[in-house]
């Protein structure tokens, strides 16, 4: 209860007492008095009531004084002293409370004071020496920053749920690049700490990566790693080397984490491309000269030929062998080294391939596959991934079509390539059937690949047909693949562990939460927050004022990441009033020509994605986004925290919760305030400051905060 509603409470409870014994006396006086004393009473209370009533107001008068001011030197100064005295304890303020009350409470307040540099002091000794102890930590900690910004390949290390732990600023450049969105707030949505790496790599290919990591692990691998390829939204091509980061020991098998070194090979597939069009082109040509060079050969082989003729066939003979050589001249300055594969395959053991289709086609509902003959001495050189999904293709079409529902899966040697078969019993099917499903984009149940199967055997070098075993009365797809190399063909007995692990520093970086757990549930610092504000030209968004500035930044891990913010412009496309140009200093021409918020807001909600959102009087901001939900396609469906309901639940004995009211007595300094970032900025470090203020009242999870959140009286207002 507020402490207004509090001291009308006090000052109305002696009149009540005192009407009430009033009328209780009276009542009682009344009952024994005889008729003639009855009037005689009535009458006097008529000649006289006036000057009792008003002496009865006088008391009361009188009484409420005394007590308001006995509860503003007491009762409210207590209350504001206790509530100042919790938030230096546990916000960590160092300022001193200022004294009020009663001369027993400033007496208090100076005690207090004097703990509070008590308090100070010690802290200041024990970070001295912390800071001694860990300086080494720091020298660590600023030689891997210095490696990762001087590293020419863009890096990214990330729990197992894909969470984005550690980046370098080239991976930041590369993110921005890669994005088909229009360039705002500098791609902030893009990439930053907490953020999901899935936002750029499909979820079931990086999952696919790790599996295999783990296979290898389980083998005995030393320093096991993968690769893949994919292409981003913006069509860009990208080769990842994923290698996994594991446990603190070096015999630990778990797996805490990856890291991604990422490669745009985009040019080098152009280029690859390219050479492969230009000796295409030449092939061609020199089919052709070369038949005419024949044709011509053999015409000057006839001795009865005359010598006009003659000079006419050795003309064409000298034509084509100067373009001949013309072509080849060219050929060899676009490519000067031969043609290397398009699509980088890994090196994988033909066994954990066979065992990961016969998990993928296992998942599958109404299928089961087994294994027949297995070489598990093949090495093979494959794209796993998308061969898996040819696989799981071939067999899902095959228990859709043709009702098959146990396949069987068999690898061995054929020379210096490997058959994969696919095999099955019962219905077989023709030619052109076989043709269509080998061009037809791949299909898994609703699932839909813009590869085919074409594709996959093309991307191996490879082959792909089908046969029927008449004897067996069994029918089996077969892929010829291309092997690894003598070298790469390493037994399993040969891998050897290393003990000697480079580690730069112990950051506890992945102890991260899974992300199955409800967020109501989660502890307050353990997620993931996007602080935003807005800047409008009103304050009237049912009545068409607009958003004309958004500014946002974020808390990870329970720190403030000023680096990652989101700051832009708006053109409302409606003019500003002037008077609310002196409150946030946008003038209408820096507005003009920014871009609209149908652009901005796709790109602020990619930036908010995943994480719980705060803002200061959320209900207005949220307002106009909500408003702007059928325009643009976005929906901000993520909880909300209000830091001005937030304050008044923690604190309901201050007389404001105005944002730079909070920051005064958080002791935060308010720097660009009424710009949309600095605004963002000041509500997330008191935002920071109120979670252990919400800890000490017992609320730990962001259900408990938003169920006290909404007892509050702020919590009704509507816009």
């Amino acid at each position: 209860m507020k402490g207004d509603k509090r001291l009308l409470l006090v000052l109305l409870a002696p009149g009540a007492f005192l009407a009430l014994f009033a009328l209780a006396g009276g009542a009682l006086l009344w009952s024994t008095l005889e008729a003639p004393q009855r009037e005689t009473l009535a009458g006097l209370l008529n000649e006289r009531g006036a000057l009792l009533v008003m002496a009865a107001l006088g008391t009361w008068g009188l009484a409420a004084w005394l007590l308001s001011g006995l509860y503003r030197q007491y009762a409210s100064a207590a209350a504001k002293l206790l509530e100042q005295a919790r938030v230096r304890l546990d916000s960590d303020l160092q300022h001193e409370i200022t004294p009020d009350g009663a001369a027993s409470l400033r007496h208090l307040a100076a005690t207090v004071n004097q703990l509070l540099h008590q308090r100070t002091e010690l802290r200041e000794q024990m970070a001295q020496k912390v800071a001694e102890a860990s300086r080494h930590i720091d020298e660590e900690r600023a030689r891997l920053a210095a490696l990762m910004s001087e590293l020419t390949q863009s890096v990214v290390v990330c729990n197992l749920d894909g969470r984005i732990l550690l980046y370098n600023q080239r991976a930041q450049l590369q993110f921005r690049a890669l994005s088909s969105a229009p360039a705002l707030a500098g791609g902030a949505e893009l990439i930053g700490l907490g953020r999901s790496i899935y936002s750029v790599f499909e979820r079931k290919l990086v999952r696919h990566a790790l599996e295999n990591i783990q296979q290898r692990l389980q083998r005995g691998a030393a320093q096991p790693a993968a690769q893949f390829v994919t292409t981003t939204a913006a069509g860009q091509l990208l080769r990842a080397m994923m290698s996994p980061v594991r446990g603190g020991e070096a015999d630990d098998p778990s797996l805490h984490g990856f890291v991604l070194m990422l490669d745009n090979i985009t040019r080098d597939y152009e280029e690859e491309s390219a050479r492969d069009q230009a000796l295409h082109a030449f092939t061609e040509a020199a089919r052709a000269s070369l038949g005419n060079l024949r044709a011509a050969v053999e015409m000057l082989d006839d001795p009865d030929m005359e010598a006009a003729v003659r000079e006419r066939f050795q003309a064409v003979i000298s034509d084509e062998v100067q373009l001949m050589s013309h072509r080849i001249q060219e050929l060899a300055a676009q490519s000067t080294q031969d043609m290397r594969t398009r699509w980088p395959l890994e090196d994988m053991l033909g066994a954990d391939l066979v065992a990961a289709a016969q998990r993928r086609i296992d998942a599958l509902p109404g299928l089961r596959a087994s294994t027949g003959e297995i070489d598990e001495t093949l090495w093979l050189k494959v794209d796993s991934f998308a061969l898996l999904g040819a696989l799981a293709s071939l067999a899902w079409r095959l228990g859709d079509e043709y009702e098959v529902k146990v396949v069987e899966l068999r690898l061995h040697s054929a020379g210096q390539r490997a058959h994969l078969d696919l095999v099955w019993a019962g219905p077989s099917m023709n030619t052109e059937t076989v043709v269509n499903w080998e061009a037809e984009p791949m299909k898994t149940g609703a699932e839909t690949s813009p590869l085919s199967v074409r594709d996959v055997v093309q991307r191996h070098g490879g082959e792909f047909w089908f046969e029927r075993e008449r004897a067996r009365h069994r029918t089996f797809f077969r892929f010829l693949l291309p092997l690894a190399s003598a070298q790469e063909q390493l037994d399993t007995a040969t891998f050897v562990r290393s003990d000697s692990r480079p580690e730069y520093y112990d950051f506890d970086l992945f102890q991260a939460t899974e992300s199955s757990r409800a967020l109501d549930d989660q502890p307050l610092h353990e997620l993931t927050y996007t602080v935003f504000d807005t800047e409008t030209t009103g304050l009237n968004p049912s009545e068409g004022d607009e958003i004309i500035q958004i500014g946002a930044t974020r808390i990870v891990g329970g720190k403030l990441r000023r680096r990652e913010s989101f700051e832009q412009l708006v053109d409302p496309q409606r003019g500003i009033p002037a008077a609310s140009i002196p409150i946030h200093g946008i003038q209408p021409e820096m507005v003009a020509g920014q871009p609209t918020i149908d652009i901005v807001l796709p790109a602020f909600h990619k930036f908010c994605a995943d994480t719980v959102l705060v803002a200061h009087n959320a209900a207005f901001d949220m307002r106009f986004l909500q408003l702007k939900e059928e325009r643009t396609g976005v929906k901000f469906d993520q909880p909300v925290l209000d830091t001005l309901l937030l304050s008044a639940a923690v604190h309901p004995s201050q007389d404001s919760h105005r944002l730079e009211a909070i920051a005064e007595r958080f002791d935060v300094t308010v720097m660009g305030r009424h710009t949309a970032l600095g605004d963002a900025m000041v509500t997330a470090e008191v935002f920071m400051k109120l979670i252990p203020l919400l800890q000490a009242q017992g609320v730990h999870t962001l259900g408990q905060a938003r169920e006290l959140a909404q007892k509050t009286y702020f919590a009704r207002l509507k816009y």
